[in-house]
C-alpha cells in the first residue's frame, strides 16, 4: 500500500483512474461490503509504478486535499480499509478541513469501520448534518440503537437541524431498542418541523408503530392520511398487518395495491404476502402470490424463492419445496437453512442432515435450525450431539442454541444430562439471560426434578416478569404428576397477581382440573374463559372437552364441541378419546364416521384412539378393525408405532383371539416394545388362559426395561411367580437408574378440596373414622359374599398379612370417606392414578349393594360406574 500512498504517485493515481460514478450503496441491512479482489490491489500498485517512472515532477500528496478525497472514493469503491487509514493518517498533517473530516467518517462507515468512523466523527469540530444522519443510521443498523440515540441527543443539544434522512435514521434506530416512547417524541418533532409529508419518514414511522401491540391503528391512521405513497408504504402496511395475524387483511392489502396499477410488488411485497398466506394454511392464495412473482420477473429472485420454500414448508408438500430448490439459480445460506427447516417439518430427518452436510457454508443459524429439527422430531440425543459438536469446534452460540439443546434435555427426560447442560449455563453465564433461565427451568421440570425447579423459581429476580415462569411451573406440577399442586399454584398466583391468564395458563388449568376431576373449578375456568374472549382459541376449546370427558360429563364435553365454530383434528380427538373413556365404543366410531365425512385428515393419535374404540363396541367388530389397521399406511400414509400394536393386540384379546394376537406380534417388522406383549398378558388374564400367557410373560422377562412401567411389569411378574429374589433385583435397578414408582393415589373431592388416599395411610385428620367406617364395611361385604383375593398383593409376606394390606388399599380409603362425607343417595365420585386392582374392584361392587349407592370410579383404564353390583366395564379393563 506505500507504494500508492508515495508523493510521486499521487497525480497520475489521478489520471490512471479518471472520476468514476460512485457505487451504489449497500444493501440497507448490512454495511459489509465485499472484500477487495486480488487483481484490484495488482493493477493499483503496477499502474501506479509504470506511470511514476514518466513523471518528472510531482507536488506531494501532503499537499493536496483533492487526492485524499481521492484516495478515500477510491478506498470505498474497493473495498480497501488499509487505503481509508492511510489516507487518514496523511490527513492529519493539515488543518482541519470540514469536508475532508466529513467525507472520513463517511468511508468508514461504508467500509463498516464502526469505530473508526465514530472516532473521525468525535475529533471533527463542525460535523454537518450528513454525517451525523450516516452515523445515527450507520449504529441503528449494526444493532448500536442506544449509540445513535445518543448521537441524536448531541445533535439536538448541538442546534443542528435534522433533515429526512435524520428522522429516518433516529426512527429507525427507536424501531432496534423498541422506544416507543421516544418514538412518540420524534413523531411530534417531525409535525412541528414540517416533515410530515415526506413519503421516507412517514413510513418509517408506520415500521416503528407496527412493531409494537396495539400499533396498528396508528398505522393504518398515518397510512389514510399520507399525500403520497411509494410501494415501501404499503409494504409498512402489509408486514404490519402479517405481524398482528391479520392474514386475510394484508392479502386484500396486496389485492388493493395491485389494482391501482401504479405501484409494482417488490420482493418484500410478494416475502410479506407469502407470510400471510403461510400463516392462514392459504395454498392457493399462495400460488397465486407464486405465479404472479414470476409474472413480474422474480422468478430468480432470492429473497423470493427462501420465502417460497418456507410456505410450501408448511403449506404445500415436500415435492413442492424439493423442485423450487433445484430449479433456484442462485441459493445462499438460508436457503439451505430453509431446506433443513422444511425437511424436519416433513419429519425427513435424514434429508435434513443430508443437506446440512452438503451446505457450502455454515453458520451457527444452520446449526440450530437442525438442532431445532432435531428436537420437533423427538431426536434429542441427536440435538445434543449437535451441540456438542458446536462448543467443541467453537461456534457462536446464541440464546437459541441454548433454548434448543435444554428443550433436547427436557425431550429425554435425562435427570443426569440436564443437570450437566445445567452446569454449563452457569459456567459460561448464560444463566442471566431471562429466556434461557426460564428454559432451564422448564427443562428441570421435564427431567422429573422439580425440587430443583421450585429452587429456581424461588430465586427468580423480582424485577423480572415472572409470569412466564409462573406458568411454566403450573405446567410442570401439571405434568409431573401432581395436579392438585397445579391447582393450589394458580390459585396462589391468581391472588398474588404474578401470571397472566393467556390461552397456555387456561390449557394447563383445565388440563390440570380434568386430572383431578374437579369440574367445579374447571367450570369456573370455562365460565372464565367466556368473559374473558379466550374461547375463540382453538387450544382452550379442546381443553374444555378434555377437561369435561375427564371429569364424567360427557354431555358437557359433546355441547362444547357441538358450539365450536371450527374443529382441528385435536378436537375430533379430544371427542373420540372421551367416549372411550366413558367406554362407549359405538359413540368413538360415530365420531370417527363423522370426521372422515367433514375431511379431516387423522393423525397418528387419532389411529390409536379408533383402534380402541373397537374394544369397547357392543358387537364384535374385529374385522372392521384388522381392515383399519392394515390399511393405515395406503389410506392414510401413517406408520403403525408400538402403540398401534399394542391397541390393536388389546381390541383382539378383549375379544378373545388370543391366538391372532401372538401372530400379529411374531410378524412385526420391529422389536416389539413391553407396551405390545403387556396388552396381550392382560387379555390372558382375563380370559385365564395360562398357555399363552406363559409364553408371553418369559417374552417381557427377557427385556431390558428401559422405562419405570417396563421395570414395574417385570418385578410384578417375578413377584406373581413368587420369585422374589429376582422382583427385588429388579426393583434395585430401577433405583439406581433413578427411575422411581408413583404410589398407588385415590382421592376424592370435597368441599372443592382434593382428599387424597395411599395404601394403608393414616395422613388423613379423620383417619380414625375412615378406618373405623372401612371396617364395619367390608363386614358387611363379606356376609354379602365377599372373597378377598390375595393374589393381587405382591409382596412375600403370610396369607392374614395379605389380607390386611388388601384391607387399606386406596381406593377402599377413598370409598370409605365419600360414603362418610355424602348424603345418602349421592353418587361417590374417586380417581385412581393407576389401574384399579381385581380384589377392589370386586369389593366396590359388593359396596354398590349395601349402600344403595352409586360408585363412579376414573382409573388408568377409563370409568367404572358401580351400580347394584354390576361395572360398565363388564369386568373387562
Amino acid at each position: 500500500m506505500s507504494t500508492i500512498i508515495h508523493p510521486k504517485n499521487h497525480p497520475l493515481l489521478r489520471h490512471h483512474f479518471p472520476p468514476k460514478p460512485l457505487p451504489p450503496p449497500p444493501h440497507p441491512s448490512s454495511f459489509s461490503l465485499p472484500k477487495p479482489k486480488s487483481h484490484h490491489r495488482q493493477i493499483l500498485l503496477s499502474s501506479t509504478t509504470s506511470f511514476s517512472r514518466l513523471t518528472l515532477s510531482n507536488p506531494p500528496i501532503a499537499n493536496d486535499i483533492n487526492s485524499l478525497l481521492s484516495l478515500l472514493r477510491l478506498s470505498v469503491q474497493y473495498s480497501d480499509a488499509d487505503l481509508a487509514k492511510s489516507a487518514h493518517a496523511c490527513s492529519l498533517k493539515f488543518q482541519e478541513d470540514t469536508h475532508l473530516g466529513n467525507s472520513l467518517v463517511l468511508a468508514y462507515l461504508k467500509l463498516g469501520l464502526f469505530n473508526h468512523s465514530f472516532k473521525a466523527f468525535t475529533s471533527l469540530s463542525y460535523p454537518n448534518i450528513v454525517t451525523y444522519s450516516s452515523l445515527i443510521s450507520g449504529f441503528a443498523k449494526s444493532n448500536q440503537g442506544n449509540k445513535a440515540i445518543k448521537l441524536f441527543m448531541k445533535l439536538r443539544n448541538e442546534g443542528i437541524e435534522p433533515n429526512e434522512f435524520t428522522f429516518v435514521a433516529i426512527l429507525s434506530a427507536c424501531i432496534r431498542v423498541l422506544e416507543l416512547d421516544l418514538g412518540f417524541q420524534v413523531h411530534g418533532l417531525v409535525i412541528k418541523m414540517g416533515f410530515l409529508d415526506s413519503v421516507f419518514v412517514a413510513n418509517a414511522l408506520m415500521g416503528l408503530y407496527g412493531k409494537f401491540n396495539g400499533g396498528l391503528r396508528f398505522v393504518f391512521k398515518m397510512f389514510d392520511e399520507m399525500h403520497q405513497r411509494d410501494v415501501t408504504s404499503w409494504n409498512t402496511v402489509i408486514s404490519s398487518l402479517v405481524k398482528e395475524g391479520m392474514y386475510e387483511k394484508a392479502f386484500e392489502f396486496f389485492r388493493v395495491m395491485q389494482g391501482i396499477g401504479s405501484f409494482r410488488a417488490d420482493f418484500f411485497t410478494i416475502s410479506s404476502v407469502l407470510s400471510s398466506c403461510e400463516g392462514s394454511n392459504a395454498l392457493m392464495n399462495g400460488k397465486e402470490i407464486h405465479a404472479h412473482a414470476i409474472r413480474i420477473g422474480l422468478e430468480g429472485n432470492l429473497s423470493v424463492n427462501n420465502a417460497l420454500i418456507g410456505f410450501y414448508s408448511k403449506c404445500g408438500s415436500v415435492g413442492d419445496v424439493v423442485a423450487l430448490f433445484e430449479s433456484m439459480p442462485v441459493r445462499d445460506v438460508i436457503t439451505w437453512t430453509e431446506m433443513i427447516t422444511a425437511y424436519m417439518e416433513f419429519g425427513l430427518v435424514n434429508l435434513a442432515v443430508e443437506v446440512f452436510e452438503k451446505m457450502p457454508e455454515k453458520n451457527c443459524i444452520s446449526y440450530n435450525a437442525l438442532m431445532a429439527g432435531f428436537c420437533r422430531n423427538g431426536e434429542g440425543l441427536k440435538a445434543v450431539k449437535l451441540f456438542i459438536g458446536m462448543t467443541v469446534e467453537g461456534l457462536e452460540l446464541t440464546d437459541f442454541s441454548l433454548s434448543s439443546v435444554i428443550n433436547a434435555c427436557a425431550l429425554g427426560m435425562d435427570a443426569k444430562t440436564s443437570e450437566q447442560i445445567q452446569g454449563f449455563c452457569v459456567k459460561f453465564g448464560f444463566r442471566s439471560n431471562v429466556c434461557v433461565e426460564a428454559a432451564l427451568l422448564d427443562m428441570c421440570m421435564r427431567c422429573g426434578r422439580m425440587a430443583d425447579a421450585e429452587k429456581m423459581f424461588h430465586m427468580w429476580p423480582v424485577e423480572q416478569d415472572s409470569s412466564v415462569v409462573c406458568t411454566s411451573m403450573l405446567c410442570g406440577y401439571a405434568r409431573n404428576g401432581q395436579p392438585d399442586d397445579a391447582i393450589s399454584f394458580f390459585l396462589r398466583c391468581r391472588l398474588e397477581r404474578t401470571m397472566d391468564m393467556d390461552e397456555v395458563t387456561l390449557t394447563s388449568v383445565l388440563g390440570a382440573c380434568g386430572t383431578l376431576g374437579f369440574e367445579e373449578m374447571g367450570e369456573q375456568i370455562h365460565c372464565h374463559a367466556l368473559k374473558t374472549g379466550f374461547v375463540s382459541d382453538l387450544g382452550v376449546l379442546n381443553s374444555i372437552i378434555s377437561m369435561y370427558a375427564k371429569c364424567g360429563n360427557m354431555n358437557g364435553a359433546i355441547k362444547v364441541f357441538n358450539l365450536m365454530p371450527i374443529h382441528d383434528v385435536v378436537s375430533w380427538n379430544a371427542l373420540i378419546a372421551g367416549h372411550i373413556l366413558h367406554r362407549h365404543g359405538d359413540e368413538a366410531l360415530s365420531v370417527w364416521s363423522e370426521m372422515e365425512e367433514a375431511g379431516i385428515k387423522p393423525d397418528t393419535i387419532t389411529m390409536n384412539l379408533v383402534i380402541l374404540a373397537y374394544r369397547h363396541s357392543n358387537l364384535n367388530l374385529v374385522d372392521n378393525c384388522s381392515r383399519l389397521f392394515l390399511s393405515m399406511r395406503s389410506n392414510y400414509d401413517i406408520e403403525p408405532t408400538s402403540q398401534h400394536y399394542a391397541s390393536f393386540v388389546s381390541v383382539l384379546g378383549h375379544w378373545g383371539l388370543l391366538q391372532e394376537a401372538e401372530e400379529i406380534i411374531a410378524k412385526m417388522t420391529v422389536e416389539p416394545k413391553a407396551s405390545v406383549w403387556r396388552a396381550l398378558l392382560d387379555s390372558c388374564r382375563i380370559h385365564f388362559n395360562t398357555t399363552i400367557g406363559k409364553r408371553v410373560a418369559k417374552h417381557i422377562l427377557a427385556m431390558k426395561p428401559q422405562d419405570p412401567s417396563t421395570y414395574i411389569l417385570v418385578s410384578n411378574l417375578y413377584s406373581a411367580s413368587g420369585r422374589w429374589h429376582c422382583s427385588e433385583m429388579v426393583r434395585e435397578d430401577m433405583r439406581e437408574k433413578g427411575f422411581r414408582k408413583n404410589p398407588a393415589r385415590s382421592w376424592i373431592i370435597h368441599q372443592n378440596n382434593v382428599h387424597s388416599f395411599y395404601a394403608r395411610d393414616k395422613s388423613h385428620p379423620q383417619t380414625k373414622d375412615i378406618y373405623r367406617g372401612l371396617e364395619i364395611l367390608v363386614l358387611e361385604c363379606l356376609k354379602a359374599g365377599y372373597i378377598p383375593d390375595t393374589s393381587f398383593v405382591l409382596h412375600e409376606v403370610e396369607e392374614h398379612q395379605k389380607k390386611d394390606f388388601l384391607l387399606y388399599h386406596s381406593a377402599k380409603l377413598a370409598t370409605t370417606y365419600g360414603l362418610l362425607m355424602t348424603k345418602p343417595g349421592e353418587p361417590i365420585r374417586i380417581v385412581k392414578n393407576i389401574l384399579l386392582c381385581g380384589d377392589c374392584h370386586t369389593f366396590l361392587k359388593f359396596v354398590s349393594v349395601i349402600t344403595r349407592r352409586g360408585i363412579f370410579l376414573r382409573d388408568a383404564s377409563g370409568f367404572h360406574c358401580f351400580h347394584d353390583g354390576k361395572c360398565s366395564c363388564k369386568d373387562y379393563w
